[in-house]
């Protein structure tokens, strides 16, 4: 079982070393953040700049805890204007392939929807992710068109009607 919160600033310390010990793990899919990122000053002005947005209702972050409380991702709506956001999401290398982040993102568009008074997302992810296409599949996302994604090539989905499940109403 996994839970989902949005993110706070007491979750520092556990994001922290979640992105250190995942950061090759992500770098396989997704542009690396770089080091200043992972820097205790770095990181702390990042998670900050975020809870702003967060707080100005902007963006919504949220965290994934495991069974145990440990933070094993991250589920992110940036964006938010005109009913719609753009989804992101990582999930770290211990808890993947346990349907994590389907439950992760399932959990957020029912958020979206109920709580955020959204109506549509948006997602990107490369093409050399296919356990993220999967994700956005089996939530209910539709390709929608090839991109880029920092710089490499990459696919978008959109999800309508969040206030249906993916299988229908």
């Amino acid at each position: 079982m996994m839970a989902l919160e949005p993110l706070r600033a007491d979750h520092a310390d556990a994001l922290l070393a979640f992105e250190r010990q995942n950061r090759a793990y992500f770098a396989r899919t997704v542009p690396d953040r770089g080091d200043a990122f992972f820097t205790p000053t770095g990181f702390a002005a990042r998670l900050q700049a975020l809870l702003e947005e967060q707080h100005a209702r902007v963006c919504r972050f949220h965290v994934v805890l495991g069974e145990d409380g440990e933070l094993i991702g991250r589920v992110n709506l940036m964006d938010l204007a005109d009913g719609g956001a753009e989804l992101g999401y990582r999930v770290g290398e211990q808890a993947a392939g346990r349907g994590v982040a389907t439950a992760a993102v399932a959990q957020v568009c029912r958020l979206a929807a109920t709580d955020y008074g959204l109506t549509s997302l948006t997602a990107r992810t490369t093409l050399d992710n296919p356990a993220s296409m999967r994700v956005l599949t089996r939530n209910g996302f539709t390709w929608v068109e090839n991109t880029t994604v920092g710089g490499q090539p990459g696919v978008r989905y959109v999800r309508r009607s969040l206030d249906a499940s993916p299988d229908g109403p």
